[in-house]
């Protein structure tokens, strides 16, 4: 070994985490198994890895258990850095969305009965795939090609309407498909409490545990309604367990990340940190119009491109109200029999246009909200301080404004001190940016602005 090879203090390190079940055999698979030892330097790991999201993975989950176990072993206090493998880049950038549109769904068997629990036409074809949903999307897609081997748990979580339950039900679907064999249960979590509590009531503990300890896959929604319910909870710990252990393939959705639930089990909690979490967000403009196209085509209806234009623009919440105004507008014109204008679709619509998620938020809220999350005075947060105690709030403050209200940036600008509607921009950028490198980012995020709207 020359004078900085540490490469025999990684393998022993990543070998005794894994004997003492520090890191399971799942967690390998998922996260380490294409992760090799490039080289050394005298303080330092390096580390090469298959993508971002292993590395925004291993830095959340693993680093400091791993530094810790090499400081043990080697006396050294060694940090991890990463590069990640070159691939086809070009790629990538012309079609990002490329393994869930091009590849095939897993091969359909003919003469097959539709799951009893399960909605036909929430499938893997129907999901429409934009930038707010791929990296979901591609999740889903792996986890129904091969259920149980990695990935698992996997839990998607996003806001109301933003296609979860479509998500889940079209892993159930594409499982069933190539897989009738298999037992599926999908459920509401309020369904999993009820027959929880029935089962005490009747006696029958038995015969609830065995109808979802004996499933093959196992999917449940929205399990934020299992907050406060410690009993159930309780028992889906233990459900969870045995499906695990017989690596059984769990999905689960909630609306919130799952460091959010209040009044859960933390034991509970780690076990849906360790799997596969994934996050929906709002449909961007040209998801929405292909969304609201595509639908159009399933309902064999024909409505010009500047109706749906309107749509897309003024309605940027979720695919629920996407779906509700253009059945709203598609009755109209089935009723009246009559064109559908402009000026039609802007008076039938007025109940979406001034949903009061886009107008009752005003940008003194959204600072001041943050300013407090933050703990930075709101003098700061609109004043000339640079510093990087001020700045990122800031930056944070102006996307989220962008994101969720109609003010420009002129206009926002204006609320921060009179900046130049090009800091504005500079300034969403950045968070774009560090979105796509820092996991951290996103479920900050999400939670200032759920804050945000529940105020």
């Amino acid at each position: 070994m020359n004078e900085f090879d540490y490469s025999i203090f990684w393998d022993e390190t990543i070998k005794q985490l894994r004997e003492e079940k520090e890191i399971s055999d799942q967690e390998y698979n998922m996260y380490f198994q294409n992760t090799r030892y490039i080289e050394s330097t005298r303080d330092k790991i390096i580390l090469s890895i298959p993508s971002r999201f292993i590395q925004s993975q291993l830095k959340q989950r693993y680093i400091s258990l791993i530094e810790n176990r090499l400081l043990e072993i080697s006396g050294i206090e060694l940090t991890l850095d990463f590069e990640i493998e070159n691939r086809s880049r070009d790629q990538d950038t012309q079609n990002p969305v490329s393994d869930v549109t091009d590849e095939p769904v897993p091969e359909v068997k003919q003469n097959f009965e539709p799951h009893p629990q399960l909605r036909e036409d929430y499938t893997f074809e129907n999901f429409v795939v934009g930038n707010n949903n791929s990296f979901a999307a591609n999740a889903s897609k792996a986890i129904a090609e091969n259920p149980g081997s990695k990935y698992n748990p996997c839990l998607i979580y996003g806001g109301v309407g933003l296609g979860k339950t479509h998500l889940m039900q079209s892993i159930g679907n594409a499982i069933h498909k190539s897989n009738p064999e298999m037992k599926i249960v999908y459920i509401p979590a309020e369904t999993f409490i009820n027959d929880f509590i029935e089962s005490i009531n009747t006696k029958k503990q038995t015969h609830f545990k065995n109808k979802y300890r004996t499933a093959d896959i196992l999917l449940i929604d929205d399990i934020h309604d299992l907050q406060d319910k410690k009993g159930t909870q309780e028992e889906l710990f233990h459900t969870f367990n045995a499906l695990y252990d017989a690596n059984k393939q769990m999905v689960f959705t909630c609306d919130r990340p799952p460091s959010e639930l209040k009044n859960f089990a933390d034991r509970l909690k780690n076990r849906f940190v360790r799997g596969l979490n994934v996050d929906l967000h709002p449909p961007n403009y040209e998801t929405r119009y292909a969304i609201l196209r595509k639908k159009l085509e399933d309902r064999n209806v024909i409505i010009s491109d500047d109706i749906l234009e309107l749509i897309s623009e003024n309605i940027n919440t979720n695919i629920r109200d996407l779906e509700a105004a253009l059945t709203s507008i598609v009755a109209y014109a089935e009723l009246v029999q009559k064109e559908i204008t402009p000026e039609i679709a802007k008076q039938q619509l007025k109940q979406f246009f001034s949903s009061p998620i886009q107008t009752n938020i005003t940008i003194d809220k959204i600072q001041k909200q943050v300013a407090e999350y933050f703990n930075v005075t709101l003098s700061d947060l609109k004043g000339k301080k640079r510093t990087k105690q001020i700045t990122f709030p800031r930056q944070i403050a102006m996307y989220i404004i962008r994101e969720i209200t109609d003010f420009s940036t002129t206009e926002i600008g204006l609320e921060f001190g009179g900046r130049d509607h090009t800091t504005v921009m500079h300034s969403c950028q950045r968070i774009e940016d560090r979105i796509k490198t820092d996991s951290t980012i996103e479920p900050t995020l999400q939670e200032l602005i759920r804050s945000i709207k529940e105020t």
